[in-house]
């Protein structure tokens, strides 16, 4: 009854303006209220400052400040093996497989396709036939930096407006499609292991999403919008295995696609594995990681 009346809730609710009102929350530099909701934060979710850049919770400008905190020097080693593909992100796997007759599995009962979650671009979802995927989620505690799994030119990025679901387990089990119907911002590189997506998927309360190369990413409300990379028209940007590539203001998911034959998962990771930034996930197929 209480995971139905959640997911009732999760239809009913105002998303965006929810959102954009905890938007305004999260950059709010009121030292009293600021404080308060980092403090409150920190100690519901317990969020450990020991490996963050700046310790003191009064030191942040802001809650958004205080959320997408950097990390120590040192604190996410980058695993340096030759072929070796990274975790974008401190969390734990929600799914990881195959992509089979063009769909993603994403909970016990629930899939979505490869060509929803990109945008509708057929093209590019032909790119990802058979291929390889993992969904990782960040919870309230994790530090909400994403990082390149494996290094690449940046080739396009398609905004995609949507809906704003909460992506917890609950969720990713009972709504339909869920990453292909939320807000989401999809990045694609080209790196030595051939075609790589990076999808950043947002949420309910999420305050927006930002990349390295152009901020905050603010999606059109009906219209699907995709900037390539690499023309005149926009400079070339090449990010290494490792490399900051996006962050999210509160959090959410992000999700990998490589084309098929070009990767090899970890047996050591499944559903429900916990995750640091920068550890191996994967090897590129015939590497000798």
């Amino acid at each position: 009854m209480k995971d139905a009346l959640f997911i009732a809730s999760q239809y009913l609710m105002p998303q965006h303006t929810l959102s954009r009102l905890a938007g305004k929350l999260a950059n709010c530099e009121n030292q009293t209220v600021k404080s308060r909701f980092i403090q409150w934060f920190a100690k519901r979710y317990g969020v450990d400052m020991s490996e963050a850049e700046r310790e003191a919770l009064d030191s942040y400008a802001h809650f958004n400040d205080f959320f997408t905190r950097a990390l120590k020097p040192g604190a996410r080693p980058i695993d340096a093996a030759p072929g070796s593909i990274v975790c974008p992100a401190d969390g734990s796997i929600s799914q990881i497989g195959d992509i089979a007759d063009g769909r993603i599995f994403q909970a016990k009962g629930q899939m979505y396709s490869a060509l929803e979650l990109l945008g509708g671009d057929e093209a590019l979802a032909r790119e990802f036939d058979e291929g390889s995927f993992a969904t990782v989620y960040l919870s309230p505690k994790d530090y909400h930096r994403v990082h390149m799994p494996l290094g690449g030119q940046l080739r396009q990025m398609t905004v995609v407006p949507g809906e704003l679901f909460s992506v917890n387990e609950v969720t990713a089990q009972k709504v339909p499609r869920l990453f292909a119907r939320n807000e989401r911002v999809v990045t694609v590189f080209d790196t030595e292991a051939g075609p790589m997506a990076v999808v950043l998927v947002g949420a309910v309360i999420v305050a927006g999403i930002e990349t390295v190369w152009s901020g905050e990413v603010a999606p059109l409300r009906r219209r699907i919008a995709t900037t390539r990379y690499g023309a005149e028209a926009n400079p070339q940007i090449k990010l290494a295995k490792g490399a900051e590539m996006g962050r999210f203001k509160l959090g959410s998911t992000a999700i990998v696609l490589f084309a098929k034959d070009q990767v090899n998962w970890r047996e050591s990771f499944e559903a429900g594995t916990a995750t640091r930034m920068g550890e191996a996930l994967g090897d590129i197929a015939g590497s000798n990681s």
